[in-house]
């Protein structure tokens, strides 16, 4: 067993030879002294210079590890830079269509429009309640019981041209016909629906 007190630096290039007289050779990517894991990375075995084989080492079926070159201090790589705003403008963004959908849920918007939404939201960003009205782009407003023909302009909104109109209908037609086929397969939906029952505080 390798001597479990030894500390290993990333980018270093150590030699393993493992309990079973394999010996592997690589790049120290990550060591764990905790539970003796070493991750080295070499040349693929393949032989694709694009490629390369990542292994994680268990050091306790380890008989031997030698460090080859020891990487100078300075070589770490500096981690980038987060945009903090840009993620607490999107974590923002989550919480508030979270909050509009429980409300949506909890005043009485039917299972078939949460899954309409839910189905409109994989395809368009700009989806959002409004009271139980699915709100399409601030321009289109789909109305209960969810329907192609429910499918209409926002007054309040831009102009909308004839052609997004017909898009989103198509969408809603399409959600219609899979919710259909899928109450004749199995008679179990692929969207997963939350239904939320009225609490008294």
């Amino acid at each position: 067993m390798a001597d479990s007190s030894e500390c290993f630096n990333i980018g270093s290039t150590v030699s393993c030879v493992t309990c079973f007289d394999e010996e592997l050779q690589g790049e120290v990517l990550a060591f764990d002294s905790h539970v003796k894991l070493l991750t080295l990375k070499s040349p693929a075995s393949s032989g694709r210079t694009s490629l390369c084989d990542i292994r994680m080492v268990n050091l306790s079926y380890v008989s031997q590890v030698t460090v080859l070159r020891e990487a100078p201090v300075s070589s770490l790589p500096t981690l980038p830079s987060l945009n903090l705003t840009k993620l607490n403008s999107r974590a923002k963004r989550s919480i508030e269509e979270k909050q509009r959908l429980i409300q949506a849920m909890q005043s009485g918007v039917s299972p078939d429009g949460q899954k309409l939404f839910l189905t409109i939201n994989k395809t368009l960003e700009e989806v959002t309640w409004k009271g139980v009205n699915i709100l399409v782009m601030g321009q289109v407003l789909i109305t209960p019981p969810y329907q192609s023909d429910n499918v209409r302009e926002h007054k309040d909104g831009k102009e909308v041209s004839a052609l997004q109109l017909n898009y989103i209908k198509k969408i809603v037609d399409k959600f219609h016909k899979d919710q259909q086929s899928m109450s004749m397969n199995n008679g179990t939906s692929a969207t997963p629906v939350v239904e939320v029952q009225a609490v008294s505080q």
